[in-house]
């Protein structure tokens, strides 16, 4: 803004939706006192008033209203429609752009390297984003990912929406099939507690909320050891994840076998452990009872 010595900042938001809240706030936080001009929310601009204004300046382009709002992206693509604008309702198959045209089943393998994807199939790409299309485009046609999504907004108001992410889908899945084996317990437990936080206060706009940044240094330091490889099963509008292979895997035979044996303890470390284990509660029910027949 400096650099173009303005005097103001101008978005297009509406006063429905996020994005209003999160211009907004970044602007007043990155340039604070600088006035934030918004036409079509202080003016409370129809879609039509807007389309008259432009046509009135001369601008020639389609403007027929199409039946289904498709928002495309990388992490997945948004569709709205008539379904989604109450609280049931299903798209119908042609609103998906990605139609199913595989059958069958085929497997694919994908390779994480600390938590990042970088192969699919044995090819290695030089950015995780290549990789995503990837997936995409090899899950896609197979009608993953698809379903309708009923979220907050920062306003407070709910709305439906259509979803399809083949990508995404098989790829957090993969990931935290991954995770499972080469986590403990309690990296895991964690992570999935400070990922709802983090991905809300994200989707609410507060990426320069110091907190997240503490929060990205816990993130990072889990997948230091999230790498090996994830097999996964494709169908038409399904999926299932048929294993890993890493050299980080915690459950390795060596240390014992679930259910069957184990190699690193006998039974009486067990009985031991399992009455020390329970000693506090144990203790508290006791005091409890004897508390009762005073």
């Amino acid at each position: 803004m400096q650099e173009l010595n303005a005097d103001a900042v101008a978005h297009g938001s509406t006063g429905a939706g996020n994005d209003q809240v999160r211009f907004d706030m970044i602007f007043h936080i990155l340039i604070p006192g600088v006035p934030i001009i918004t036409p079509i929310r202080d003016l409370k601009l129809s879609r039509e008033a807007e389309i008259d204004y432009l046509k009135e300046r001369g601008v020639q382009m389609n403007f027929s209203k199409s039946m289904y709002s498709i928002n495309k992206g990388l992490w997945g693509t948004s569709v709205g429609g008539k379904e989604t604008l109450s609280s049931k309702g299903m798209l119908p198959e042609e609103a998906w752009p990605t139609q199913v045209t595989k059958s069958g089943t085929e497997e694919l393998e994908l390779y994480f390297e600390k938590g990042e994807l970088l192969a699919v199939n044995g090819q290695s790409f030089d950015h995780p984003s290549e990789a995503i299309q990837t997936v995409q485009s090899i899950a896609g046609p197979y009608g993953i990912g698809r379903d309708i999504h009923v979220g907050d907004t920062i306003i407070g108001i709910k709305g439906r929406v259509g979803f399809e992410a083949a990508a995404p889908m098989v790829i957090l899945k993969s990931h935290h099939a991954l995770e499972k084996h080469v986590l403990t317990k309690w990296q895991l437990s964690w992570k999935d507690q400070l990922a709802q936080f983090y991905g809300n206060w994200l989707h609410e706009g507060q990426y320069l909320d110091p907190v997240m940044r503490d929060l990205e240094a816990y993130l990072m330091s889990t997948q230091q050891q999230v790498t090996g490889e994830v097999k996964v099963q494709l169908y038409p509008y399904r999926f299932q994840v048929l294993g890993i292979q890493s050299s980080n895997d915690l459950m390795s035979s060596k240390f014992g076998k679930y259910g069957e044996m184990n190699l690193g303890w006998t039974g009486d470390d067990v009985r031991g452990f399992s009455k020390i284990f329970g000693n506090q509660t144990m203790i508290y029910h006791q005091v409890k009872a004897e508390n009762s027949k005073n």
